[in-house]
């Protein structure tokens, strides 16, 4: 949805920074996952996803036709990019009523049940699920469960189901400008049946793998842990969150948004606080969320691009943009693509009319591809439990660099990243660099010790694999 932010992830980055800046907050408990003697999450992530990443698609300007079936012969080339998941935004009709734009806002559902004739029929759906699963692609749909357009067929048929203002008017999301929507009250058990066999529909009659979830946060956390054990009846499925929250991950969500990730890469890359942001966003990450908890790390999104800029406004130059792009695939979390940025996309891309992205060659998409080949094959770069955590390696430019390893019994994967405009000559102090490793850029070997010092240049990059 539009410019959203979930209240959690602001509560938890003010809650980081006051803790690294010194403000007393001895009285909150810090759970550790590696402390826990119990197993936090309780559901069984598909087995396909452990190593998995996921690109996101807005139909309506995927394509010149902006149909599933002109998507559909883009899989070729997202199966050669080395995406695994495949994000559709909303399928279905767009209310009418009180409509934003030529179209409408795609978040805006009239018919749960119905397919948006903007993009095809539902044949045309089936035929692009079907030949995704054939490429060994699994594809989740973005589904919108706080709210409803407001010529939804359930108002008129259950206006019961709906929540009202304090003069009894259907009410949308208070403080947005979501004018387009009204709120479903999840109060009423037959409103949830309902919901859960709408969700349930396309699973087994269309054989979609999951789900995206709108705002998930603004929805009980026990509806989405009943809806997760019905769907897992169908077939295994994978289900992300639209935000950030330990809970949903026990029992209903596989993953949820790195929101406080993507503000700290950005506040880094615009020169606010040095690494700090970095550093705290990874500390309470890995205390606070269990291991097997999958995290969404991503540059842009239709959110993002739409409302707040492209990448280039909001990171800068490309190398900027580039380091981000690193981190968030050899980092801890499973990289997003939103479709466009592997072809440099420098437009804001219209979100209630037609606006075609302008599809070209760029250094984006081959960095995109090699980083993905390398996540795939190296089992520390996997994700939760599968994965390797972050260990940090001291350096001493530590406003300036980020250098970290990621190892375990099979594989090691060193990581140095300059944060900066200027060229460093950096030194380490750990031995958790020491060995001789094949360099992702370049075909030589190097070994690295005690007394390695090594030139990183403005916003360079170097990623040293075990051989």
């Amino acid at each position: 949805m539009k410019s959203l932010r979930s209240a959690c992830s602001v509560a938890t980055v003010v809650l980081m920074i006051a803790t690294l800046t010194g403000c007393q907050t001895h009285h909150i408990n810090k759970p550790a996952h590696a402390a826990t003697s119990y197993d936090y999450v309780e559901l069984a992530h598909p087995e396909w996803a452990k190593n998995a990443t996921i690109y996101q698609i807005n139909t309506r300007q995927f394509t010149a036709e902006g149909t599933f079936a002109a998507a559909q012969q883009q899989l070729p080339r997202l199966k050669a990019l080395g995406v695994d998941i495949l994000w559709l935004m909303p399928v279905h009709p767009i209310g009418e009523e009180n409509r934003k734009g030529t179209l409408g806002s795609p978040y805006a559902v009239k018919d749960y049940f119905g397919v948006n004739p903007e993009f095809g029929t539902l044949a045309d759906l089936k035929a692009f699920v079907d030949a995704a699963h054939q490429l060994g692609m699994y594809v989740i749909l973005d589904w919108v469960a706080n709210h409803t357009a407001w010529d939804n067929v359930m108002r008129f048929e259950h206006p019961e189901w709906y929540e009202r203002d304090h003069e009894g008017n259907f009410r949308p999301t208070p403080w947005w400008d979501w004018s387009d929507i009204i709120d479903l009250d999840y109060s009423n058990a037959d409103m949830r049946d309902y919901m859960k066999k709408a969700m349930r529909y396309w699973v087994e009659e269309v054989g979609v793998d999951g789900y995206r979830c709108d705002v998930a946060g603004f929805v009980p956390v026990a509806f989405w842990n009943e809806v997760r054990a019905e769907l897992d009846s169908v077939k295994p499925v994978f289900m992300l969150a639209e935000w950030e929250s330990r809970d949903l991950h026990a029992k209903a969500f596989d993953m949820t948004y790195g929101w406080s990730w993507q503000e700290a890469v950005h506040d880094v890359l615009s020169g606010h606080g040095g690494l700090n942001p970095l550093y705290v966003y990874y500390s309470w990450n890995e205390s606070a969320y269990p291991k097997d908890a999958y995290r969404m790390t991503f540059v842009t999104n239709h959110d993002m691009n739409a409302w707040e800029g492209t990448v280039f406004e909001r990171y800068g130059s490309r190398e900027k943009v580039e380091t981000a792009i690193v981190l968030s695939v050899v980092g801890e979390g499973m990289p997003l693509i939103y479709n466009g940025l592997e072809a440099g996309n420098d437009r804001r891309l219209a979100f209630f009319e037609r606006d075609p992205i302008a599809w070209k060659p760029h250094p984006f998409g081959d960095l995109y591809k090699r980083l993905f080949a390398l996540m795939k094959q190296n089992t520390a770069l996997w994700h939760g439990k599968h994965g390797a955590t972050m260990q940090r390696v001291v350096n001493d430019k530590p406003n300036s660099v980020f250098s970290f390893v990621r190892q375990n019994d099979n594989d090691k994967v060193v990581v140095m990243i300059n944060f900066s405009d200027h060229q460093h000559a950096v030194s380490f102090d750990s031995s958790l660099l020491h060995g001789t490793y094949r360099e992702f850029n370049s075909p030589d070997m190097v070994t690295l010790t005690e007394s390695s010092q090594l030139t990183l240049g403005p916003w360079e990059y170097r990623i040293y694999i075990k051989p």
